[in-house]
């Protein structure tokens, strides 16, 4: 990472490590939680060039992802800032791989997928999300590429507060087997999310800089 002053180093210019435990209660990590994402979001809006470390992320995915010729792979549809996977999608696509997007159901609910064909017209969703119709042909993802706010060196992962990943990655990794791929920038690594038990950590999570894979 970049040398900058960063709000969660301590007084020697180390980096803050949060520790967790049963005395921390939840509305505690929210609220670390919550801190972090505003600086999250203001550190990936800095970023230039945004389309050209998309594609970086793309080219580094393909090398080092394992995805069998019959998998389907779950993309998003970039919002604002985000890494875009639009690079990906394409030269999966081209490689002859089924791509499905996710669709948000409802509150509280995981996520339900839906195959994405190359000439769909999605519909709008909630939060200005772009997403399959209902229906559309159903789908269960092999490997799931996933947006996120902020990421650490063990896979923990802050997304936007909605936990849809989080309880579809726990209701899917009871049922099948599922790859987890955090899709993002390099500077948004930080030095550990805050996170519980509820947390689902990622598998892998693919940067223009490296692709770190973890143990869960």
């Amino acid at each position: 990472m970049q040398a900058r002053e960063d709000p969660y180093s301590n007084g020697d210019g180390g980096p803050v490590r949060f520790i967790f435990s049963g005395a921390f209660r939840l509305m505690d990590i929210a609220a670390l939680k919550q801190a972090l994402r505003k600086e999250a979001l203001a550190r990936r809006a800095s970023l230039a060039d945004r389309d050209r470390l998309s594609q970086r992320i793309a080219e580094r995915f393909l090398a080092a992802i394992p995805i069998s010729n019959g998998a389907i792979v779950s993309a998003f549809v970039a919002i604002g800032d985000e890494a875009d996977p639009a690079p990906l999608v394409q030269a999966l696509r081209t490689r002859g791989q089924k791509i499905a997007l996710p669709r948000v159901v409802g509150k509280g609910k995981p996520l339900a997928f839906h195959i994405y064909p190359p000439d769909a017209k999605l519909v709008p969703g909630v939060f200005g999300l772009s997403q399959p119709a209902p229906d559309w042909p159903e789908a269960i993802p092999d490997v799931l590429v996933v947006p996120l706010l902020a990421f650490d060196a063990a896979g923990n992962r802050l997304g936007y507060g909605a936990g849809f990943y989080d309880r579809t990655l726990s209701e899917f990794r009871v049922r099948h087997s599922v790859l987890a791929v955090g899709y993002a920038f390099s500077a948004q690594a930080v030095p550990q999310v805050p996170h519980h038990e509820g947390d689902e950590k990622l598998d892998w999570v693919v940067t223009e800089a490296a692709s770190l894979k973890f143990e869960r």
